[in-house]
């Protein structure tokens, strides 16, 4: 009794290897279906960067202009550093946090409190924004690319040939310009989408009306998304515009996160710092529902696989 009670134990846990791989084939899973809500968001976010009048009115305005001017397809401009990202940042991060989230459960006997899972979000997050702060520069570039006149565009044919420009043209250590608040974005990113999507499916099942499901999981995604955006968007735009900024003439356009908030207030208003609310979300909540029940899915296709393993062995 005790080899076989041994071997079910075993097989209830993924692998910490496994996680990691898990977390960035979701995120990449989900990536192919939001593509372009990212460049949406971007384009949006960039509007306004030396220009005396709106670029784009709103969402739909974006897209229109984007099929218009630049076809269809580039809807999914930047769609390979965009891949990228997520099997670094969203690999490291979710693999990160299911890992420590395992260890205070076996340590304590029982789930974390809210404040645990922050703190352990806030964690995997600034570990996985420094990994993935590189792909997100070339993401950040890639998609904003055709919005600028032929001439000051940089034309990257793929997120590698953008990293090995920037590399061989502006140095290596600009791979890692805006990592800051790139970090400080992923940790409020983190604390918010982990830890309410954690707190948010363990409150639905208490109800009663919700069961350990799909359905579950995309209703607990989305709230999880929309707590994400109110809080994360301020930071965003700040990282969106450092790293997109050209230095002409040994003179950057700004000269750190606090000049592109105080340009961002001064020029264009407080609630500036949530332009591209509506694609944000957009791409969050789906991402986040996405990403989150695939996780799910390869995590219960997993144990189901080393369970059947095992009887078979017994």
């Amino acid at each position: 009794m005790a080899p076989t009670e041994s071997k079910k134990t075993s097989a209830a846990t993924v692998p910490k290897a496994i996680k990691f791989i898990f977390g960035g084939g979701a995120g990449m899973g989900a990536t192919l279906f939001v593509q372009p809500l990212d460049l949406i968001k971007n384009r949006m976010q960039l509007s306004s960067v030396g220009e005396k009048t709106k670029a784009y009115k709103s969402s739909f305005d974006v897209i229109v202009k984007v099929v218009r001017n630049e076809g269809v397809t580039a809807l999914y401009n930047g769609l390979s550093a965009g891949l990228l990202r997520q099997a670094t940042y969203t690999t490291t991060r979710l693999g990160v946090y299911a890992t420590l989230f395992e260890r205070f459960v076996e340590h304590e006997g029982k789930q974390p409190t809210f404040l645990k899972k922050c703190a352990i979000g806030v964690t995997a997050g600034a570990v996985g924004a420094f990994v993935g702060t590189p792909a997100e520069l070339a993401l950040i570039r890639m998609t904003a690319d055709g919005s600028l006149p032929p001439a000051e565009r940089r034309g990257y044919t793929s997120v590698f040939n953008a990293l090995a420009r920037i590399t061989r043209e502006e140095g290596i250590f600009t791979l890692w310009r805006g990592c800051l608040p790139t970090i400080g974005r992923a940790m409020v990113v983190n604390a918010a989408q982990l830890a309410t999507y954690s707190q948010a499916k363990e409150t639905l099942l208490k109800t009663g009306y919700f069961k350990d499901n799909i359905g579950c999981h995309f209703v607990a995604s989305m709230i999880s998304g929309l707590a994400t955006t109110a809080s994360s968007m301020p930071v965003d735009i700040i990282k969106t515009r450092l790293q997109n900024m050209k230095v002409i003439d040994g003179k950057p356009e700004f000269k750190g996160a606090s000049d592109v908030l105080i340009k961002v207030l001064r020029n264009e208003g407080f609630f500036s710092l949530w332009k591209g609310f509506t694609p944000y979300y957009a791409r969050l909540g789906p991402h986040t529902v996405l990403t989150f029940i695939i996780l799910e899915q390869m995590n219960r296709a997993y144990l189901r696989y080393r369970s059947t393993d095992n009887d078979s062995q017994l």
